[in-house]
């Protein structure tokens, strides 16, 4: 079997090169023998491999696509939500309009054990509305968000309070 001198590697010369003895004589088309259907199925399967490849890709970024986004659970930081407590959601008026520093000091007097009659007195001398509930609400807030390892100190402290009455 003699090969067509043009083919330059094995595979060229075993599947895509006509052999001088399949031409036939009058034309220069290849007569339908054996290694000729093989050459066709040979091209059929290469060119069915990247459309199959190309297929999963195209379903992998298409699920990829339509796969919602995961949902964010991020918290914000303690000074953003305190401030929104206290200042949008709820309006309450601070000195020197420093809610934050307010809620702060408000730790500080539970950490140091001042007893929870004595600061609510101060946080309803000092900010408005100045009634019960809405110290309460601010100091509960205060440290609650502010410094939550206060928790237990101020519940402590606040065992057996009675609102004074009005």
């Amino acid at each position: 079997m003699k090969m067509n001198p043009s083919c330059t590697n094995f595979v060229d010369q075993q599947y895509f090169c006509v052999h001088r003895s399949e031409l036939e004589e009058v034309g220069d088309q290849p007569k339908a023998s054996r290694s000729s259907r093989h050459r066709h199925k040979l091209v059929v399967m290469l060119l069915r491999r990247p459309m199959a490849v190309s297929i999963v890709t195209a379903s992998v970024i298409g699920a990829l696509a339509v796969a919602p986004a995961p949902r964010a659970v991020a918290v914000p930081g303690p000074e953003i939500e305190y401030t929104y407590d206290v200042m949008v959601r709820r309006h309450y008026d601070f000195p020197g309009n420093d809610a934050i520093g307010y809620g702060f000091a408000i730790c500080d007097k539970v950490s140091r054990g001042q007893p929870y009659a004595s600061v609510m007195s101060d946080v309803k001398a000092d900010v408005l509305p100045n009634d019960e509930v809405a110290a309460n609400y601010v100091v509960s807030n205060a440290v609650g968000i502010l410094c939550p390892a206060l928790i237990w100190n101020l519940r402590n402290s606040a065992a057996g309070y009675r609102p004074p009455a009005e």
